[in-house]
């Protein structure tokens, strides 16, 4: 198996997937890095080419773990984070609004859900993985992802009744938007 090869078919997607996760481009940039230079030393230890997309994904998932523990025993750490939430929450809420309303809405939302939740719906409803890849990525059975993955959408639809004014705009689209009184 070719490094460069893996890097250039999984960088976009792994990228994708640790910035969803951890919200936060600096972070996410590193822990990119981080990613292709584990499976860089790594490669070798890969017995079957078919599981490559799994074992990457399991890495990078690990690291964002990881960050999150790390984050959490520093509280300075967790001060300079917090920190700069609002300012990337800004450049991103003005990207969305560009792109997509109801996006925006619903990222926001999902930071609702508990961690494990949050995971699958990312891996399954963004990332588009199938529920044997997931399994194999957070180390859980197929059904545990399928339970998971259900009860993470049957959350999720109710935050988002609970904080979002859903309707159609004039074209018949869905829209979401957040309820008045949380502005």
């Amino acid at each position: 198996m070719d490094f460069w090869k893996i890097y250039d078919e999984y960088y976009g997607p792994v990228r994708k997937f640790i910035l969803t996760y951890v919200r936060d481009e600096w972070v996410a940039d590193d822990l990119i890095q981080d990613t292709f230079l584990r499976v860089q030393k790594n490669l070798d230890s890969v017995r079957d080419s078919d599981k490559i997309s799994s074992w990457l994904f399991r890495i990078a998932y690990n690291l964002c773990h990881d960050h999150f523990r790390q984050s959490k025993r520093s509280s300075v750490n967790n001060r300079l984070i917090q920190a700069e939430i609002p300012t990337f929450k800004e450049a991103m809420v003005q990207k969305e609004l560009e792109q997509n309303q109801m996006g925006l809405c619903v990222q926001d939302k999902m930071d609702l859900l508990p961690k494990d939740y949050r995971t699958v719906l990312i891996l399954s409803d963004i990332m588009a993985f199938s529920q044997k890849e997931i399994a194999e990525i957070l180390s859980i059975s197929v059904s545990n992802v399928k339970v998971r993955v259900h009860r993470a959408r049957k959350k999720m639809r109710a935050i988002l009744e609970e904080h979002c004014s859903l309707g159609l705009d004039e074209r018949s689209v869905l829209v979401c938007e957040p309820k008045e009184d949380e502005n």
